[in-house]
């Protein structure tokens, strides 16, 4: 049940997806958050395949809080990313740091005491008030699903309650004015509610992820969900008739016949380091872009990833300069992934959250009797000729207890990025792009 004239709510509420027709609903664009934040590279190159003119600067200038928020926020998401990688042998492994952060800031608003403590100092919030980090959230939100016409860019947020508890307004409340939430109680008894669940991921990400849960314990109290889609077409994109089969070399040295995209004669911003190349593939008017990491022949991608922190990230986008390229070959490849994050996030601090003593009195009048049960993570990305559509899903369950070329043709890191802010969308290890994700082991819960 929901707590006092909430209760309306319950099937009334309609929700609403962000995107780029969105209406502004806070004049000032506050950035946010944990989310993989950096800031922008050189400029982007010419649109000759796109009708908008350049993106060249954010609406408005960042504060001196919201740039110290970024750069926390760097360093929230490539620790999520590295310890999902220590942890997961799979050759490919695709996360959205901005997708977990917009689920867990959700969840963040139920916590109190040193639940809260935990989850705000994880997700790089120190020191921010709720209140100043919903704004921030709404900030974000705002600005990235308006920035591009030429790129289309959805965030939603839901929240489904078990009929069987009680939450406070302002919990409600709180997450429907900062993340734009879909408010929804059903029966988790019922397979109807869940069912619901999956119709709304399939229908918020364009159908490209289908489904979250298989199945809801009726013991949950609530899940929380995020669900981001991103469709972008390259700036300069690849013929079709130029696309070719070729040989990509996996780590242990075997190879597997792929589709191999080629472009010639185009300046792309490139740079390097010490054991990579990288390029940088904008899309539409230049906000948004690809940054390819490819190690040096012999070299190991995951150990690149490794070593990648929000320092070593910052270096890569800074020496991005733009550079005459006689030709960029990149393989199509079609990706899903699926996994759950209670393990890494524990890791970073997060643990008391995850079993007995966790303290969501905030979300609920029975909190100190809750805990998260789970937070899984789903994503999908098809790059082609064209460029690239990529959607996530990240559910929080909440329970009752010389000749210059690039030829990416070996195992490789990509992050899909809005430029101008920094933020980073998606990042991925691409060890096989034909490898099919059969989803996660099953997971051992300690909650409750």
């Amino acid at each position: 049940m929901i707590e006092g004239a909430y209760g309306s709510l319950k099937a009334s509420n309609p929700g609403r997806v962000m995107s780029r027709t969105s209406e502004t609903l806070h004049p000032s664009l506050s950035l946010a958050l944990g989310l993989m934040l950096t800031a922008a590279a050189c400029g982007s190159p010419a649109a000759p395949d796109s009708d908008t003119d350049p993106i060249t600067e954010l609406p408005r200038a960042l504060t001196t809080r919201e740039r110290t928020v970024i750069d926390d926020g760097n360093a929230f998401g490539l620790a999520l990313l590295h310890n999902v990688v220590t942890r997961d042998g799979r050759p490919n492994v695709i996360l959205s740091p901005l997708s977990a952060s917009l689920a867990l800031g959700m969840t963040l608003n139920g916590a109190a005491g040193g639940t809260f403590e935990a989850m705000r100092s994880t997700l790089g919030f120190d020191g921010m008030s709720q209140h100043e980090i919903n704004e921030a959230y709404r900030g974000l939100i705002d600005m990235l699903t308006t920035l591009d016409p030429d790129v289309r860019f959805d965030i939603a947020d839901a929240v489904w309650a078990n009929e069987g508890f009680t939450f406070r307004d302002a919990f409600l409340q709180a997450v429907r004015d900062a993340f734009g939430a879909k408010i929804e109680v059903g029966d988790f008894a019922n397979p109807a509610t869940a069912a619901a669940i999956n119709q709304w991921v399939s229908e918020s990400t364009n159908g490209l992820i289908g489904r979250i849960v298989d199945q809801l314990d009726p013991s949950m109290a609530m899940m929380l969900l995020n669900a981001i889609y991103f469709d972008g077409a390259w700036t300069t994109r690849f013929d079709p008739a130029d696309t070719r089969p070729a040989d990509f070399t996996r780590e242990d040295g075997s190879t597997v016949r792929v589709d191999m995209m080629n472009v010639s004669d185009t300046k792309l911003p490139m740079g390097g380091g010490d054991g990579y190349q990288a390029v940088e593939l904008p899309y539409g008017g230049g906000a948004f872009s690809m940054v390819i990491l490819l190690p040096w022949p012999g070299e190991s991608a995951r150990h690149l990833l490794n070593g990648l922190d929000a320092a070593a990230w910052q270096e890569v986008v800074d020496h991005l300069s733009p550079t005459e390229v006689d030709r960029l070959s990149m393989p199509k490849f079609t990706l899903a992934y699926d996994t759950y994050l209670n393990d890494p996030l524990k890791a970073m601090g997060m643990e008391v959250a995850f079993g007995p003593g966790a303290d969501f009195t905030a979300m609920s009048p029975e909190g100190d009797r809750m805990c998260i049960d789970f937070v899984r993570q789903k994503t999908y990305v098809d790059v082609d000729e064209r460029g690239t559509r990529a959607a996530a899903v990240t559910g929080v369950g909440v329970r009752g207890t010389s000749f210059m070329g690039v030829s990416v043709d070996r195992p490789f890191v990509f992050a899909i990025r809005e430029r101008l802010s920094g933020t980073l969308l998606f990042v991925g290890l691409v060890g096989d792009p034909t490898y099919a994700d059969s989803g996660p082991d099953d997971l051992a819960s300690t909650c409750g």
